[in-house]
């Protein structure tokens, strides 16, 4: 089985082959049971401050700027290097999944991250 970072919705339904489950949201997704999640980990840490996260609101047009301030809060969060560690390290054993609730698939803080994670990885 290849391994690979990959993203999904927390209300898809859990796979086995999705690896490690890391759920990558500040709060803990509406409606869903804990088992049902299915989530090895929880990263709030890493998720985007409430503040831009606000500002963005997940208008396709705030985007550009809601990646830019991302990408310098991860830069600044003391919580980064220890979660891409923790990442490359389980990535050696198997397929690590970013788990989130957002509606959109492309306009997301986990589209940011895991380009994020995957290009520190590569550096």
């Amino acid at each position: 089985m290849k391994k690979e970072l990959k993203m999904k919705r927390v209300y898809e339904e859990a796979e086995k082959d999705d690896g490690y489950r890391i759920l990558v949201d500040r709060i803990w997704p509406r409606g869903v049971a804990k088992e049902k999640a299915a989530i090895d980990e929880w990263y709030k840490e890493i998720t985007p401050s409430t503040k831009i996260r606000k500002a963005f609101d997940h208008k396709p047009e705030r985007f550009d700027t809601f990646k830019r301030e991302y990408i310098d809060e991860l830069d600044q969060n003391e919580e980064t290097d220890a979660f891409i560690k923790k990442v490359s390290q389980q990535l050696s054993k198997e397929t690590v999944t970013f788990v989130y609730a957002a509606k959109d698939k492309e306009y997301n803080h986990v589209v940011i991250l895991i380009d994020y994670v995957k290009e520190k990885m590569k550096g």
